[in-house]
């Protein structure tokens, strides 16, 4: 089944989140080359794609998962957990509607 995960960052998150982003995507390689990947992505802070200095506000995936508690599981790893740029992390099923 699918879950998104769904993070928000602690404020003034952007150098944490720089520091502990190559142990962060490589995770999301791995999910990605087993097929279970479906998007991943920031939230920037401001309206724009490149918010610079501004970073962050959060992250979300959605994934492929064989449990909720799985998924959990994945999302407690996190490096950006450890690094402290999540200040909360909410992981909930999700049923893909668009695009079929």
């Amino acid at each position: 089944m699918l879950y998104a995960i769904i993070a928000e960052d602690v404020a003034d998150s952007l150098s944490k989140r720089l520091a502990a982003r190559p142990q962060h995507l490589q995770r999301l390689n791995i999910l990605q080359d087993q097929g279970r990947l479906v998007l991943a992505g920031p939230h920037p802070a401001i309206d724009s794609d490149n918010p610079g200095d501004a970073g962050f506000s959060g992250s979300l995936i959605v994934a492929e998962f064989a449990s909720r508690q799985e998924a959990q599981n994945w999302a407690d790893a996190d490096p950006y957990i450890s690094a402290g740029v999540y200040a909360r992390v909410t992981v909930k099923p999700f049923k893909q509607v668009f695009p079929q």
